[in-house]
């Protein structure tokens, strides 16, 4: 039998505030290696900067390869729903970080979640 690549899926969850990465097995079923801006900068208002996204690729990187994983398909998420619905300023700079950690990067997919006429916005929202 040959020697397949490993895949993985991560999920990358970029608001204003913060930046979220987890990564999967495909099914999503399995949890890998999880971090945030929290665990890599000490300043609140950093947490979603790109440079936090780029040390947070980095850590998961060598997370993902040691549980030998050769690639990932990439999930990027906004905040969606009322709110903007493109992601914030990590989502870039992690992806790229992760190219350049020495991961495959495969389908890259925007899974912002839009509503279907759901709850009124707030006031003032600007539309």
């Amino acid at each position: 039998m040959a020697d397949e690549e490993k895949w993985g899926v991560a999920h990358i969850h970029a608001s204003f505030n913060n930046t979220i990465i987890t990564v999967t097995d495909l099914t999503g079923a399995e949890t890998i290696a999880a971090v945030s801006g929290g665990h890599v900068v000490k300043q609140d208002r950093d947490e979603s900067s790109p440079y936090a996204a780029m040390q947070m690729a980095d850590e998961l990187a060598s997370r993902v390869r040691d549980a030998g994983f050769e690639g990932l398909h990439v999930r990027v998420r906004g905040p969606g729903g009322n709110r903007q619905r493109n992601p914030g300023p990590g989502a870039q700079a992690a992806i790229r970080a992760l190219a350049r950690a020495g991961l495959e990067i495969g389908r890259i997919e925007d899974v912002t979640p839009i509503p279907h006429d759901g709850s009124r916005p707030p006031k003032g929202f600007g539309f």
